[in-house]
């Protein structure tokens, strides 16, 4: 019984401060810190301590016992009570399961304790994977703790405002109510049957769905919210708001839908963040226009001042790149209205086979340095491909309302230019849809590399079908639609521009929407839609473009300054030399390798346009952020490299005005350069 009694001893000592009285933890721990120093207590008194605690718990567990079979009691006696309604025989009983299981979770918890401290000593304090497992097997239960508790809470809450219900209704029926009253009353029941009805049990519905973690995440309250002198705590609990969550990633989430949808809510960061930006922009851009530079680059600079690397104000980056990607749907929607069926024609192979040269030289010496330089062929070819693809974005702003007066039977420029940069978004489409298939292959073992490349050829050819049903769905509603559907418009927008603007955004929506579902990159949906509308003439055109640019203007300014947000300067600063050599190389091999595509696939009265051309395709596209984190998060690149990545694309962007200026000034006569420019 000796041993029994000082072994039991550190084995109940982690349950103690749960068994003992609020008021003996402090005389508990003294004495526990005695015991362990060997001083205070002789072996007698220190085995009639540990009796004492045995006992106290021993009666704790009897007393629940003795709970648990008068709640059972007091359950079959409601359920055997004829003066109570269904419902109330419901609620109680369901009241008294609730303490039943708090009792149990309570006993398990304490022996759950004992079982980790066993497991903990029978441990290597040495083996770290041993301590790992031990955690994360602490760290579940924990979160199936929380779970439970979170849940249960709940169901309190729920009894509670049953009970309060119940009283109201009693008060009402001992007393006569008025006729105001009793239509309050009516529309509180609606009111009740109101948010059961349009209630989603998300919580419920998905936490034993497959795939579905429990994690810690941290609630930061509103500041407007803490700073109410008047409000509760209970009302802080009970209104969600818009606080933040952030989990153990440092992730940040913004309540994207209340539990009450019958509440309007607003987005106040984000609304923060797009009026911050607006007014930045504005003294960004006059800087930049002083100097002689593109507006652009004064948003970007912009994004730079208020993202992570400037003040970190921006709280809501993920809505403030999601409302950028529109500026690029319009802006690509006013290229194609620019972009005439009947020039594309003329320059339908030039434009399929500059791009798709480019891409295989661009792959092949990614791949010659890869091997020089000992890098996988996956990543190889993934950074090729990345640095292959130019911004449509920036090429459009670039193009946008220039002059090209060409003689007839000549090729313009900008044709040839904008037929290159659709190709190479078909090629960001396919990259995309291929790249997971890609990224397997990569890690898949030799034997198996060959299934690989025929599941890549099969991708392949779903591309290209879902490409020509996209082409063959253009030529019907050229035909057909889109005549008297803009007919439609200008008629019912007569005096009231909505009409017209709201029709033309809901046709490049669908027209995004359909290439997104035909695994197409959205952005040639918009500029399809751009195309198809140019087919109505000159008049349409100009109509529509004077109703869409200034929406296309503001989305832009948001789209340029999303890019400013992944602008690090410090990191620049600290690798100056090897992202200037870096960027310098990307952008003269790329100016290289399309002055020589170019040569061999232009005309040889044209040959005088391949330097424009090349000037526009000699940065790296804003894109590449996107399949860089993907291929990040898939383990393809390192984070050094997604950081290079992102540099190199940044400072391509940057030194592209510049480029296109120089290109400019040497091959456009002097009457069209002031447009271009």
């Amino acid at each position: 019984m000796k041993v029994l009694g000082r072994s039991f001893f550190w084995v109940l000592f982690p349950v103690l401060p749960w068994a003992v009285q609020p008021v003996e933890h402090e005389e508990v721990a003294q004495r526990v810190i005695k015991l362990h120093r060997g001083r205070g207590a002789t072996a007698t008194q220190s085995r009639q301590w540990v009796r004492d605690s045995c006992r106290k718990l021993s009666g704790l567990l009897r007393q629940k016992n003795a709970v648990l079979n008068k709640l059972k009691n007091a359950i079959g006696a409601v359920e055997k009570d004829v003066g109570l309604s269904d419902e109330e025989k419901l609620f109680q009983v369901h009241t008294f399961e609730i303490f039943q299981k708090e009792l149990n979770e309570s006993e398990n918890s304490v022996f759950q304790a004992i079982y980790g401290l066993q497991r903990a000593l029978q441990g290597d304090y040495r083996d770290v994977v041993n301590m790992k497992e031990s955690s994360r097997q602490r760290l579940e239960a924990l979160r199936e703790a929380a779970i439970k508790e979170e849940t249960e809470y709940m169901e309190l809450l729920a009894a509670e405002k049953h009970q309060v219900e119940a009283l109201k209704n009693m008060q009402h029926q001992n007393q006569s109510l008025s006729m105001l009253d009793e239509i309050l009353e009516d529309v509180r029941k609606a009111a009740d049957r109101l948010e059961e009805e349009i209630e989603e049990h998300a919580f419920d519905d998905n936490k034993s769905v497959k795939g579905v973690n429990f994690e810690a995440v941290l609630r930061v309250e509103e500041e407007e919210a803490n700073s109410k002198q008047n409000i509760t705590k209970r009302e802080v609990e009970d209104d969600l708001g818009l606080s933040m969550l952030i989990d153990s990633q440092n992730n940040q989430y913004i309540l994207t839908k209340p539990r009450d949808s019958t509440i309007p809510r607003a987005d106040h960061h984000f609304i923060k963040d797009i009026v911050t930006i607006g007014m930045l922009s504005l003294p960004c851009g006059w800087l930049c226009t002083a100097i002689g530079l593109p507006t652009m680059f004064g948003y970007i600079i912009c994004g730079v001042l208020l993202g992570p690397s400037g003040l970190n104000s921006i709280k809501s980056i993920v809505q403030v790149e999601t409302l950028g990607e529109f500026g690029v749907f319009f802006t690509l929607f006013l290229v194609g209205l620019e972009f005439s069926p009947e020039k594309l024609r003329k320059v339908w192979k030039i434009s399929l086979q500059g791009p798709c040269y480019m891409t295989l030289l661009m792959i092949a010496f990614g791949l010659l340095w890869g091997h020089l330089l000992r890098i996988k062929p996956t990543q190889s070819v993934f950074i090729s491909t990345c640095l292959s693809l130019s911004s449509t974005p920036l090429v459009s702003r670039f193009l946008v309302g220039s002059a090209r007066a060409d003689k007839e039977g000549d090729i313009d420029y900008s044709t040839v230019l904008l037929g290159m940069l659709v190709t190479q978004d078909v090629q960001l489409g396919l990259f995309m849809a291929v790249m997971p298939t890609l990224i397997q292959a990569g890690a898949s073992a030799s034997s198996s590399i060959v299934m690989e490349v025929l599941r890549i050829l099969v991708l392949i050819g779903q591309i290209l079908f879902s490409l020509a049903a996209v082409f063959l769905l253009c030529l019907v509603i050229k035909k057909y639609l889109i005549g008297p559907y803009y007919r439609k418009l200008h008629v019912e927008s007569k005096g009231n521009k909505e009409i017209l603007i709201l029709g033309v955004s809901a046709f490049i929506f669908l027209m995004l929407t359909v290439t997104e579902l035909l695994d197409v990159s959205m952005e040639l949906g918009c500029f399809l839609a751009g195309a198809l509308v140019s087919s109505q003439g000159p008049m349409v055109t100009e109509e529509i473009a004077a109703s869409i640019e200034p929406i296309r203007d503001f989305l832009a300014i948001v789209f340029f300054a999303s890019i400013g947000l992944h602008v690090f300067p410090t990191f620049v600063v600290y690798e100056l030399t090897v992202l200037v050599f870096l960027t310098l190389s990307v952008v003269v091999m790329k100016f290289l390798l399309a002055v020589l595509v170019l040569s061999l696939i232009l005309p040889r009265s044209s040959q005088y346009i391949k330097w424009i051309v090349s000037a526009g395709l000699a940065q790296v596209s804003e894109f590449s952020f996107v399949l860089g984190s993907r291929a990040r998060r898939a383990g393809v690149i390192s984070r050094e490299v997604y950081l290079l990545i992102l540099s190199v694309t940044t400072l391509s962007l940057l030194l592209a005005p510049v480029l296109w200026r120089a290109a400019i000034m040497r091959c456009v006569p002097r009457p069209e350069r002031r447009s271009s420019l």
